[in-house]
């Protein structure tokens, strides 16, 4: 039986860090408020397109496993901020790439969006359908966020991680996945001004309203997320004393803490880094996993287990079973373009732009 073994590993942080003291310059709130209530201290924002946050973490990727981009059969990018809806932004990936024979698609399932392109790029590996498979969760979620909404523009940020799958006769890479959606309660987490819903002509162009309900968000994230753990841990026999590191997403440290509380897991068996960079949906996991190895908490043979959920609300997990290699087969110098501006005056336009339609939008009410 042919499997899907992780071989490379990379990710890509943009350099300008917005911190919560630079949020309460513009916002009212603090950096005592936002770290309390989600853990998050910092957060990147990019001075590029979605597709150059993926370019840059697949390079890495790729020299990890000691593969050429000619040597992929297809390039699945997760993301609910690509650069344009047509063509997809993991088409620029290939052209940027150069990997002219790869099938290329994206995926949107929202924070859940890198377990479900691990899940379909192993299945495509297993069937023989495909041999090599780069999956890439990469996020610009800060060029779409209303900055006058404190409860939003604080969680989110940018970023890009990326895996190369290859098949493998060893039963390794993903062995069990869950995939889901409790979509009865899509609302409580959506940009209902958006896509063909978004009125045309309207004074909207600046403004993008996000529907957050944090309370029952939580409430249906650790459900959905514990009960998709329990189902992965079920299918392959295994306990929460079993698995070596938990890697959820990370959107709020509440939410990790209490999935990692009903996973009976101590915290030095939880991969936690949203203090750095907040939550960057769906790049968050191969984020976490890249980190993960530069600390060196994942060993030879690691049992892992992941679990996300986003908006939809769509919810995943699964298990990991890693291989021998901890280190990667060579180094990339792949690296976004200079930034010579700060966060700030990178949102600086935009930051205006939402004021200014707040008050345009008021005064017409």
């Amino acid at each position: 039986m042919r499997h899907a073994n992780i071989t490379g590993w990379g990710k890509c942080l943009p350099p300008a860090a917005l911190s919560n003291d630079d949020l309460s310059t513009f916002l009212d709130t603090s950096d005592d408020w936002i770290y309390s209530r989600t853990g998050i201290r910092s957060r990147r924002i990019a001075h590029v397109n979605t597709s150059e946050l993926a370019t840059v973490a697949a390079r890495h990727a790729l020299a990890a496993a000691g593969l050429e981009p000619g040597d992929l059969d297809c390039i699945i990018l997760a993301t609910a901020s690509p650069d344009t809806l047509v063509p997809s932004a993991a088409s620029a990936v290939q052209r940027n790439l150069g990997a002219g024979k790869a099938a290329v698609f994206d995926i949107n399932a929202a924070c859940t969006g890198f377990i479900y392109g691990l899940s379909v790029g192993s299945a495509l590996i297993k069937t023989g359908t495909m041999g090599r498979v780069l999956v890439i969760g990469a996020e610009r979620l800060t060029h779409y966020l209303d900055w006058t909404l404190r409860d939003t523009a604080v969680l989110f940020g940018d970023g890009a991680g990326a895996v190369v799958l290859e098949a493998s006769e060893q039963p390794l890479g993903l062995i069990a996945d869950k995939l889901g959606c409790d979509a009865d309660a899509n609302d409580i987490l959506a940009v209902p001004n958006s896509g063909t819903n978004r009125e045309r002509f309207a004074h909207t162009d600046g403004l993008f309203d996000v529907s957050f309900d944090g309370k029952e968000i939580f409430k249906r994230a650790v459900k959905g997320m514990g009960d998709a753990a329990a189902n992965v841990l079920a299918q392959t026999g295994l306990s929460g004393q079993d698995i070596d590191l938990l890697l959820p997403h990370q959107a709020n440290i509440r939410i990790i803490d209490t999935l990692a509380k009903k996973m009976e897991l101590p915290s030095d068996k939880v991969m936690v880094n949203i203090e750095q960079y907040g939550n960057t949906s769906a790049a968050t996991v191969p984020i976490a996993l890249c980190d993960a190895l530069e600390q060196g908490r994942i060993k030879p043979g690691a049992l892992l287990l992941t679990a996300a959920f986003g908006a939809g609300l769509t919810w995943g997990a699964g298990v990991i079973r890693w291989g021998d290699r901890v280190t990667p087969l060579q180094q990339s110098n792949a690296a976004l373009p200079p930034c010579e501006q700060s966060a700030l005056e990178l949102l600086a336009p935009a930051i205006k732009g939402c004021q200014e339609s707040w008050k345009l939008k008021s005064s017409e009410e």
